[in-house]
């Protein structure tokens, strides 16, 4: 069994001597140290280079923020997992912009905290469910339920039925309380909003609310692409906060997030076919971290041999269900 090294930062001893009891008899967490401020959790990251750095906000000397900006300067492949007593949606939001692997308000630590450690040493990201987060499900065997995400893709072959499933989309989730990201070009959300006013959603009154966020493609991409690549670490800087709050803008009691558009489609479009499926897995991601459904589609017939057939295998191991209209 592989052993993961667990540095522990956090001003109370209350706290540290919680997180080694909560870890004591687990095999695969071993805590080789722990830090009371700030300043000497930069130290020691430098010095242990342990496997997770569980942190806290709220340090004297040096605040978990700015230490977290510190290591990851140090060295960018720590990771970092948040557990904090602040429930702010903006100082979470702040402390995921610092390359942090995952935040957990402490009062929900009981049911959380081993479970976002899992995911992160796993190479995934972990949101705690206030924050709009994948709700963490118990099996009976103490196990966790696996993730059950929607993350589809449909192949069309007219724009008017793309943008009639687009419609239909947004409007189930606006009318059950939930909030809908689309990435669309300005022709795009224009035919979507048409569609929807024809099917009487107040669109205006849900961008008001936030709850409706429109993102133009091509900013969107030139937020996180560099070289025509998705970069990892500038696509969650965009995720997380739009993520958060749409989830924040929620009316449903437990938030849940709809995504569609054509941002993947649109690098496939330009020939991009690489660059296309690495978004597809890092928007997969997402869909794993949060509670958010997404529907990305493609304006093309199924293809279904040679080299796009490869493209296709590829982009339906990023999806959970495929079809083609």
């Amino acid at each position: 069994m592989v052993t993961y090294r667990v540095l522990v930062v956090d001003d109370h001893k209350l706290w540290r001597d919680y997180f080694s009891s909560a870890l004591r008899g687990l095999p695969q967490w071993q805590i080789i140290g722990e830090a009371s401020d700030g300043l000497e959790a930069v130290k020691k990251a430098q010095e242990l280079k342990p496997d997770l750095i569980l942190l806290d906000v709220g340090l004297p000397t040096m605040d978990g923020i700015q230490a977290a900006r510190r290591i990851l300067a140090d060295d960018p492949s720590s990771r970092i997992l948040f557990v904090s007593e602040q429930r702010l949606w903006e100082v979470a939001e702040a402390a995921l912009s610092t390359g942090a692997r995952g935040y957990v308000v402490k009062a929900d630590a009981g049911r959380e905290l081993r479970h976002a450690m899992d995911a992160i040493v796993g190479g995934r990201r972990f949101i705690s469910a206030r924050w709009g987060g994948r709700v963490v499900e118990a099996t009976s065997n103490e196990g966790v339920a696996p993730v059950v995400r929607r993350h589809e893709a449909g192949f069309y072959s007219d724009e008017p039925t793309l943008l009639d499933d687009y419609a239909r989309f947004a409007e189930a989730a606006l009318g059950t309380g939930h909030s809908v990201i689309a990435l669309l070009t300005d022709s795009g959300r224009e035919q979507v909003h048409l569609r929807l006013q024809a099917r009487g959603v107040d669109v205006e009154s849900a961008a008001r609310q936030g709850r409706y966020v429109w993102l133009d493609v091509a900013t969107a991409l030139s937020s996180f692409m560099v070289d025509g690549w998705p970069d990892e670490a500038r696509f969650w800087s965009v995720v997380h906060p739009l993520a958060m709050q749409a989830a924040r803008a929620s009316k449903a009691e437990h938030p849940r997030i709809a995504a569609f558009g054509e941002c993947a489609p649109g690098l496939l479009r330009d020939g991009k076919a690489a660059a296309a499926i690495r978004l597809e897995q890092l928007w997969d991601d997402a869909c794993r971290t949060y509670e958010m459904d997404t529907f990305c589609g493609y304006l093309m017939d199924v293809p279904r041999s040679g080299e796009h057939g490869g493209v296709f295998q590829e982009i339906c191991a990023a999806h959970s269900a495929i079809y083609s209209r």
